[in-house]
């Protein structure tokens, strides 16, 4: 029996469609639509929390999302080990949920910032990043306000020694430079994982990068990843 992905919704969730797509008609995955207020998860087995603007914003980006029926359950489930993938503002709703390590600000020139951006894989050891090279640069669109990823310096160095820093913002050479971490994101950082290694979030957007007439194809490399891995669990 094939793996199901569920896509969670939140009001006020746009990217819902892209990643839904990019699961069920790219990747040919089968995948469902959960509502925020759902709370059974036993039929999911890799959960993806979409970008957008989950309730607005209106009080922090994630803030209130944490709140919401389902994120109980995204707790158990990630707890349990099974795989979570929080794309923009799903990670910063896996920061507030305190699921992740951290916390995003407002990008160092306070402005939303809608581009391709490169990012270098920093950990092959992941079921997000197992057909990536370590060292390879993913071209990967990006579209947040608040996408500055901080955290204090003893949790830097635990997510350095860990090895839990999974992608970081480069050029298109692979060199980590001030000037390719446009959002000031602490040690370049674009995304990082638990310390189980099944929960990755990651400012970029993956699932509007998995077909080259979009511009670039490089985040079909994280789906197929997983798909390969819950192929063999």
């Amino acid at each position: 029996m094939s793996a199901t992905f569920g896509v969670i919704v939140f009001p006020g969730s746009n990217c819902d469609h892209d990643a839904y797509h990019a699961l069920a008609h790219v990747m040919n995955a089968q995948t469902k639509f959960l509502w925020h207020k759902d709370t059974d998860l036993s039929d999911i087995d890799f959960l993806l929390i979409p970008g957008g603007f989950s309730y607005g914003d209106y009080l922090r980006s994630g803030a209130i999302a944490r709140f919401s029926p389902i994120m109980q359950s995204v707790i158990e489930f990630a707890e349990k080990g099974r795989p979570v993938l929080g794309i923009c503002n799903g990670f910063q709703i896996l920061l507030e949920a305190g699921i992740l390590p951290g916390a995003m600000m407002h990008n160092q020139e306070l402005r939303y910032v809608c581009k391709q951006t490169h990012i270098r894989c920093e950990n092959s050891d992941t079921l997000f990043t197992r057909n990536i090279t370590e060292g390879k640069v993913l071209q990967i669109p990006v579209a947040h306000g608040e996408g500055n990823y901080f955290t204090d310096p003893d949790q830097l160095k635990e997510l350095q020694d860990n090895d839990q820093v999974i992608f970081r913002y480069c050029d298109k050479n692979g060199q980590t430079t001030k000037e390719a971490n446009f959002n000031g994101s602490i040690d370049n950082i674009a995304g990082i994982c638990n310390s189980q290694r099944n929960v990755l979030g990651m400012m970029p957007h993956p699932e509007r990068a998995v077909e080259e007439i979009l511009g670039s194809a490089d985040g079909k490399q994280i789906f197929e990843s997983v798909l390969a891995e819950l192929a063999v669990a």
